[in-house]
């Protein structure tokens, strides 16, 4: 009961910022219902961007990864901070400069409305996914304290995120975050010290697993081109994310956001390994538990009550930090770049109103998914092969379109064919082909872009000198 009415305060509390936002009519114009009037300092992006990294699959997932795999299940996370790494060497500056909404508002930007439609579309499919696979890692936390009502707690838990949501936006969000990120740093490290105490510590991991266990980087069954696979799958979704780039969007300067970046992968690096650990000890404690339930069977069975809640709450907090991220980036995504395009002349106020009504829309229609989904990586993994098989590798080009010699027409064509290779490669369950999407794109990208680019000059050069010959001949009649 104790570690119930814990949950229950927390899940509270986001409802009230959320209605304090709301209340306070901090969310009254665009610019602070989707960016937060742009006046993120970087302690506050830099917590908002990592309680957002850390959801589902960096909790329950990553841990059932440690069960499974061993030290190398830290990889999960480990990609995204060498993608961070990347974004805030490289191009997190270019980002915020653009002062943006969204990341299909870029793709126009670099290639035009067709190619940005196109995106909107292919991100909308592949994050609703994404939101579904937070909804069921948090009904898999929950039924700890309520056992038998995954159904029930999965629902629960999507109205309060989307409420919260719809109410507040950005500016409730990114404070969320920061609450949340505070939350989940003392929940992990509890569970870590608490699993390593009752296994006797690194010792006796060692004694009780297979050695491949405690092998790093690689090890038998997660070699290095799996490691190269997962490097470009996920970690390209933190060069290039739509979740990413909405919190750089915020940042109230560029050097804001290209510290937030680098911040947030320092800090990824020591969760990483301590949940890993987690799912490692549970290995030893509790093997016949399965490997995805391997967190919150360490919950149940090693904290005492109220410190279980504690951390209860703050695996919820980071499930939950990353669905509303996530929720309100669809359905930005669908109100300024699907929405507004079909009616460009509706007024601020009334978009607003449409954006709430697809937070809504969309919340409830991953829930649906949600019920009906299996594992959380293997969900994930097929949403983020899809978004980075078509959106990854034009967005970066587009930063050097001059250079690389790509265009409208090249971008369209791979963002189309390398999301639906990519696709049909998942729905069709052709295994160890995850970046052949990626390729199709990057062919399509080049070739289309240059063999269009030879037509439309071969076309010019004909129209110039049919004209100079129509003209050389009008003199000599003269």
């Amino acid at each position: 009961m104790v570690d119930l009415s814990i949950v229950a305060l927390y899940l509270v509390c986001m409802l009230l910022v959320g209605l304090y936002a709301y209340r306070r009519k901090r969310v009254s114009g665009a610019d602070g219902f989707f960016v937060a009037n742009r006046k993120a300092s970087g302690l506050l992006l830099a917590g908002s961007l990592f309680a957002t990294i850390i959801g589902a699959s960096a909790t329950v997932g990553l841990a059932g990864w440690g069960f499974t795999r061993g030290l190398t299940g830290a990889w999960w996370l480990l990609v995204g901070a060498v993608g961070l790494i990347v974004l805030g060497l490289f191009w997190a500056k270019k980002v915020r400069q653009h002062g943006l909404y969204t990341l299909p508002e870029l793709v126009e930007k670099q290639y035009g409305r067709e190619a940005g439609l196109v995106a909107s579309i292919l991100i909308v499919v592949s994050w609703v996914g994404i939101i579904a696979a937070q909804i069921v890692a948090a009904g898999k936390v929950l039924s700890v304290l309520v056992p038998g009502s995954t159904t029930m707690l999965m629902v629960i838990c999507a109205l309060v995120f989307i409420a919260y949501t719809a109410l507040g936006a950005q500016y409730s969000i990114i404070r969320t975050d920061f609450i949340q990120s505070g939350i989940l740093m003392v929940g992990i490290f509890v569970a870590l010290f608490s699993t390593l105490h009752h296994v006797g510590w690194i010792g006796g991991l060692t004694e009780s697993l297979p050695s491949a266990y405690l092998r790093f980087p690689v090890r038998e069954g997660f070699d290095w081109s799996d490691l190269v696979t997962l490097l470009i799958v996920v970690g390209a979704t933190y060069v290039v994310g739509p979740d990413i780039y909405s919190r750089l969007f915020c940042a109230k300067s560029e050097g804001v956001a290209r510290s937030a970046a680098l911040w947030t992968a320092a800090a990824i690096v020591p969760a990483a390994f301590a949940i890993a650990f987690i799912g490692m000890g549970a290995k030893v404690l509790f093997p016949g538990t399965g490997a995805e339930q391997a967190f919150p069977t360490v919950i149940q069975e090693l904290l005492p009550i109220g410190l279980s809640g504690l951390v209860i709450a703050a695996l919820l907090a980071a499930i939950m930090s990353s669905a509303d991220t996530c929720l309100l980036t669809t359905s930005t995504i669908l109100t300024e770049d699907i929405y507004r395009r079909l009616l460009p002349d509706s007024e601020e106020r009334h978009r607003l109103k449409v954006s709430r009504g697809g937070i809504a829309f969309i919340g409830l229609l991953a829930l649906l998914i949600a019920l009906k989904m299996g594992g959380v990586i293997s969900s994930l993994l097929m949403a983020y092969t899809v978004f980075t098989s078509g959106v990854v590798i034009p967005v970066l080009a587009g930063f050097h379109k001059k250079r690389l010699r790509v265009n409208s027409l090249g971008a369209l064509v791979a963002v189309v064919g390398g999301g639906g290779t990519a696709l049909a490669v998942r729905l069709l369950e052709i295994t160890n082909y995850d970046l052949v999407g990626l390729g199709v794109c990057i062919v399509l990208l080049l070739s289309v872009s240059w063999v269009s680019e030879r037509v439309n000059r071969s076309s010019l050069l004909l129209w110039y000198r049919t004209q100079r010959a129509g003209g050389v001949g009008d003199r000599e009649v003269s």
